[in-house]
């Protein structure tokens, strides 16, 4: 049963309940008897986990900006089905060396290529410059330059593995013509293969610098290597489940730069608790064995709540209805698992046999030290303290209120990059963007029986700002009027005898709005029942039903983790505060991306281009990921502090001694799991440098100005009341509240 908190001092916990042992208790005395047998499982569940984790990245799949069900997406499937077409996933970009691409030595090169190119393995369908009649939607304005588009088969991870092919084989020069691959595929495919080199330049980043800062904070490198070892079976472990799931579901190359970071972090902090505990038992001068279990028992009861609370945050991307956000959930919620496991399973045990060699925690008492008396000075004037904190908090977070989120594009990757470099190239030299073409799928019936109606509504079409001309089965349309008749080929790429389509190509600065751009052409009257598709109807299509998601999942967040809070505290009021308190700490994540990565400030410093928005599922992840972190540190300080309250009854004194007993630990935990992000700042890739900026500064925010001030001056101010709850849920927790 919970401890309900009263104002009189309740039996010392740390004594043994009477009756049964609770099943922490019990878990931590079988661990100290046979730590031997367990740590021999355990090295053979690394084993395999090893040899399963080492074919993860192979299956590890890429994925694209689609939204299942959505109607852009049922237009793709509908073009291709009819008419064998579809959008297009990479280009060429072809630039005379001398003179324009409508010489006729470049026309022969030119063609002789896109012939060259068709007949690639993968290679569906191609359109060019020269075979399309000469369409000024796909030359440069100068005319030195044109493009070639593609469109894959197969899946997105079968179709970018054949473009790693291609890719390569297709960026040439010679005396007419330079050829370099560029579009969207080439960009997130190169991206991608960015991320994985990532991953093994964090890794070898990253392990050694955690030993270091647990050198540091340990002052034994026995200690400090065990407790690595516990943040390196949880990476390894949980890339071996991530590859479980890759034989039921698509799971996204990026989730193993997210396991490894969480991986290390989460496992290290977990183990930095028990260890913590651990100490603080054999200085009380408990032998080994009962440190052990006195160390699984309580601190194991913070452990599984703060993984509980973090894989809940997590577990809520599994709402989305994207493989690519699911795909970490099943990251976040296997490195939470696996580093609970290590923590309260392989860490006591091999403290059970080398338990001796680590040197006792030698602390002040509970009411002296320095976080005793710091907690003391802010809470005897609190206002003193917290209205600056609070307003250094809020002036962090103000950049947050101009959050704009966009599309990508290329400059996910930094200028030096090929298909970044091409992007520029067509943006500074093409007026439109051909391979950004807004499908309009029309349930009319091809031929002269509609040619009249084609052409009235294709007009219209190319009368939308934004649009710069439109394509269709009896012509090209530009400002309302037919400038052109059928291209080549017109009738086999837009006739159906049920239906036909046109292409509305749109101008470059339209697209840094698509969703207004398709709402315009939504607008447009019709001669028939109309369906959008294409890569900005893609686009926009998922960021609706993306945003469409975030209040089901974010309200699903907030109220799963009062509950839990609540089962763990019996108070309503502090899981409110606490929830208030991380609201605090995302805003200031926000505020620090708007200002870096919207804004373009540090963007010389850290090597990117804004573009004036962010892009938006990453954000959601991270929102996700930093408010689990925070509850974490908030459930590692509140057991502290309710522990001292259950012994004393006294709040001042309880956070004071709460605060000096967690104080030190969140610290050396944050700035760890800071670090273990941080590191994916040298990345080339904006999303991953994103999260390791943002994620960086949220941790180490909410371990210093929101947990270290603004935590002690609430409780000081809200008193006893901080431990209120109406009779029926007094009852209720006692009954159902969650304890060891």
């Amino acid at each position: 049963m919970a401890t309900t908190p009263t104002t009189t001092s309740p039996p010392d916990p740390r004594g043994a309940p009477p009756g049964r042992p609770p099943l922490l208790t019990r878990l931590g005395a079988v661990l100290a008897r046979r730590p031997g047998r367990v740590i021999l499982a355990s090295v053979v569940l690394l084993l395999v986990s090893l040899v399963l984790a080492a074919g993860t990245m192979d299956r590890l799949l890429l994925s694209r900006f689609e939204s299942p069900g959505s109607e852009s997406l049922r237009v793709e499937q509908r073009l291709e089905e009819g008419f064998g077409t579809g959008k297009h996933h990479f280009l060429l970009l072809v630039t005379a060396q001398q003179g324009t691409v409508d010489d006729p030595e470049v026309e022969a090169a030119a063609t002789a290529l896109e012939r060259e190119l068709a007949s690639r393995e993968g290679v569906a369908e191609t359109a060019s410059y020269w075979g399309r009649g000469g369409s000024p939607a796909m030359r440069s304005e100068d005319g030195t330059q044109a493009i070639i588009t593609v469109r894959m088969s197969g899946t997105v991870t079968e179709a970018r593995t054949a473009l790693g092919d291609i890719s390569p084989d297709f960026t040439r020069e010679d005396e007419v013509m330079r050829v370099e691959v560029g579009g969207g595929d080439e960009v997130f495919r190169q991206a991608a293969r960015q991320a994985q080199a990532d991953f093994l330049l964090a890794e070898a980043i990253i392990f050694p610098l955690v030993f270091v800062l647990l050198v540091l904070i340990y002052r034994r490198i026995s200690v400090a290597a065990l407790t690595l070892g516990m943040g390196l079976f949880s990476v390894v472990a949980t890339l071996a489940l991530l590859r479980g799931f890759t034989y039921l579901t698509d799971v996204s190359t990026f989730a193993a730069n997210l396991t490894l970071v969480m991986g290390v972090g989460l496992g290290v902090d977990y183990s930095l608790f028990v260890i913590n505990r651990f100490r603080e038992e054999l200085a009380r001068g408990a032998a080994v064995p009962e440190a052990v279990t006195a160390a699984v028992s309580r601190a194991g009861r913070t452990v599984l709540f703060s993984g509980l609370t973090v894989a809940v945050a997590l577990s809520c991307l599994l709402l989305f209805p994207f493989p690519f956000l699911q795909s970490f959930a099943y990251a976040g919620v296997g490195t939470v698992l696996t580093s609970v496991f290590a923590a309260l399973v392989i860490l006591p045990a091999a403290l059970a046999l080398v338990g001796h060699r680590v040197r006792p925690r030698r602390e002040p008492a509970p009411d002296s030290g320095w976080w005793h008396s710091t907690a003391l000075r802010m809470m005897r004037r609190p206002l003193l303290w917290g209205l600056p904190a609070l307003a250094v908090v809020l002036v962090l977070a103000a950049p947050a209120v101009g959050l704009n989120f966009g599309l990508p594009d290329a400059r996910v990757l930094p200028p030096g990059n090929s298909s970044r470099d091409v992007q520029d190239q067509i943006e500074t030299g093409f007026a439109q963007e051909e391979m950004d073409a807004v499908q309009v799928l029309v349930d009319l019936p091809g031929g002269e029986a509609g040619a009249g109606a084609i052409d009235a509504y294709a007009a219209d079409l190319s009368s939308v700002e934004g649009v710069f001309q439109v394509d269709a089965l009896t012509g090209r349309f530009v400002d309302g009027q037919r400038v052109d008749g059928p291209e080549p080929g017109a009738e086999e790429r837009f006739g159906s005898a049920e239906a036909t389509w046109l292409s509305a190509v749109p101008t470059a600065g339209a697209l840094d709005d698509a969703e207004d751009l398709i709402e315009r052409i939504r607008e447009v009257p019709a001669p028939a029942d109309t369906e959008i598709g294409g890569y900005p109807a893609d686009l926009t299509d998922f960021r609706e039903a993306l945003l469409g998601q975030v209040p089901l999942v974010f309200g699903l967040i907030l109220a799963v983790t009062f509950v839990i809070l609540f089962l763990m505290t019996g108070s309503l009021l502090l899981p409110a505060k606490a929830i208030v308190l991380n609201v605090l700490s995302l805003a200031v994540m926000f505020g620090v991306m708007v200002w870096i990565f919207q804004e373009g400030n540090l963007s010389g410093l850290l090597g990117f281009t804004a573009n004036g928005t962010l892009e938006t599922t990453f954000p959601i992840l991270m929102f996700c990921i930093a408010f689990g972190l925070s509850m974490d540190y908030e459930v590692f300080m509140m057991s502290r502090i309710k522990e001292e309250y259950d012994l004393t009854g006294d709040n001042t004194g309880a956070v004071a001694a709460g605060l000096q007993r967690s104080g030190p630990l969140v610290t050396a935990a944050a700035v760890i799991l800071a670090a273990s992000f941080a590191t994916y700042a040298v990345s080339d890739v904006l999303y991953l440098m994103m999260l390791a900026v943002g994620m960086a500064v949220v941790i180490l925010v909410d371990a210093t100005l929101i947990r270290a001030v603004l935590v002690p001056v609430f409780m000081r101010l809200a008193g006893r009341a901080n431990w209120w709850a109406p009779g029926p849920l007094r009852r209720l927790h006692a009954r159902f509240g969650l304890s060891e």
